[in-house]
C-alpha cells in the first residue's frame, strides 16, 4: 500500500532549519520504501486558491491559521498500516513536530 506522510512543525523551531534527515533518507532508500518526497518552502510562500460562486479567490499563506504547517512530504510504498507508522516514528521530525499518515487511494484500493 502507498502512504503519504506529511511532515508537520513550526516553521520557527530551530530543528526545523536543518538540512537532511539525519540517515533516515537514505535508510528508507535501502528499504526500497521511498517513491517520492520533498520539503516545501514556508508558508509565507504558498498561495491558497478557493473558487466560491465561480469566483477564483486566492490568498497569500497557507489557508490554516495554525503554528504548524506541512513543511515536506514523503510518499512510501509498504505493506501496511503498522510499517507505515514504525517508518513516519523513525523521522526526525517525529521528535519536534507531527507526521500525519495517511493511505493514498488508487484503484486497487479505494
Amino acid at each position: 500500500m502507498r502512504y503519504l506522510l506529511m511532515i508537520c512543525g513550526d516553521e520557527t523551531a530551530a530543528e526545523h532549519q536543518h538540512d537532511g534527515c539525519g540517515g533516515w533518507s537514505e535508510e528508507m532508500q535501502r528499504r526500497g520504501v521511498i517513491l517520492d518526497g520533498a520539503g516545501l518552502r514556508p508558508p509565507g510562500d504558498a498561495t491558497t486558491i478557493r473558487v466560491r460562486g465561480g469566483e477564483v479567490l486566492l490568498s497569500d499563506g497557507p489557508f490554516a491559521e495554525t503554528k504548524e504547517q506541512i513543511g515536506g512530504y514523503c510518499l512510501i510504498e509498504c505493506a501496511d498500516l503498522d510499517e507505515a507508522i514504525d517508518i513516519a516514528a523513525r523521522h526526525p521530525a517525529a521528535g519536534y513536530g507531527t507526521i500525519e499518515v495517511r493511505p493514498v487511494l488508487t484503484p486497487d484500493h479505494p
